[in-house]
């Protein structure tokens, strides 16, 4: 459903401030793999998925989602086969706007404007049943302002409007980082919920490595730009931080040095 392949992206060429964000990085995700990445302040994590929304062109290597060569495609045209949740809760939904509203723009993403009315009977029903999943009492609240909720309810209805049409591929910009533990972990389970429920390719980046160890199918850390773990099926299972620091300690010759992710 995603293949990288030879990827490199550098900040900055031919200045002090150069950056290789991207060093020659290869990834496939099979369709329904779960993924989530980790690593610490600088690894490249957060440019591996700009570099696969398009908010940036890398300079050289492809990106292909469902065998399709996106590389070129800039960052609107790759929207259709992309939802994605940013960290901020603030952003991806339009706080004047009625929830129902919100729903009703990402349930019409990509499709051509029209003169219709704007809400159905049927689509105000199907989004009492999606907001009723969630566990938090939205659907009650449809007409309610989404600049009235907070910041786990935003994120939550953010996910599911990201999730709505079912993209080909979603990603996850450490959007559970901005919340407190106990909300986070609520979205967290929810963002399992609806991805195993609709089988939907996922690569979540993450500041905590207890996140990436819970959460998917399969965990990959990076470091300098490169992929250095890539840990799946059982193993993945069996995993603990310890285990996962030791696995770093050996491959990279150096101490894993982000209190944020040990800690979190």
């Amino acid at each position: 459903m995603l293949e990288l392949k030879n990827i490199y992206k550098t900040f900055n060429p031919g200045t002090i401030n150069e950056k290789v964000a991207l060093n020659g990085v290869s990834l496939s995700l099979n369709d329904g793999d779960f993924v989530t990445v980790i690593g610490g302040n600088g690894a490249g994590k957060s440019t591996l998925l700009n570099a696969v929304a398009g908010t940036w062109f890398v300079d050289e290597g492809s990106i292909l989602i469902d065998e399709n060569d996106v590389t070129k495609l800039p960052e609107h045209k790759r929207a259709v086969y992309l939802g994605r949740v940013f960290q901020d809760p603030m952003t991806g939904t339009a706080a004047t706007m009625e929830i129902q509203e919100n729903l009703a723009l990402a349930k019409r993403r990509g499709n051509r404007r029209s003169l219709r009315p704007g809400i159905t009977k049927q689509e105000r029903e199907e989004y009492v049943s999606l907001l009723a999943s969630l566990g938090l009492g939205l659907e009650n609240r449809l007409t309610s302002k989404v600049g009235l909720l907070s910041g786990g309810q935003r994120q939550a209805l953010t996910l599911l409007m990201a999730t709505l049409k079912k993209p080909k591929l979603l990603l996850l910009d450490e959007h559970t980082a901005a919340l407190d533990p106990k909300t986070a972990a609520k979205v967290l389970s929810i963002t399992d919920q609806i991805v195993n429920r609709d089988h939907l390719t996922t690569l979540m980046i993450t500041h905590n490595m207890r996140d990436a160890i819970l959460h998917g199918n399969r965990l990959i850390m990076m470091s300098e730009g490169k992929i250095i773990l890539d840990i799946s099926g059982e193993e993945k299972k069996k995993l603990t931080v310890k285990d996962l620091l030791e696995q770093f300690e050996k491959v990279s010759g150096e101490e894993f040095a982000n209190d944020q992710a040990l800690l979190g």
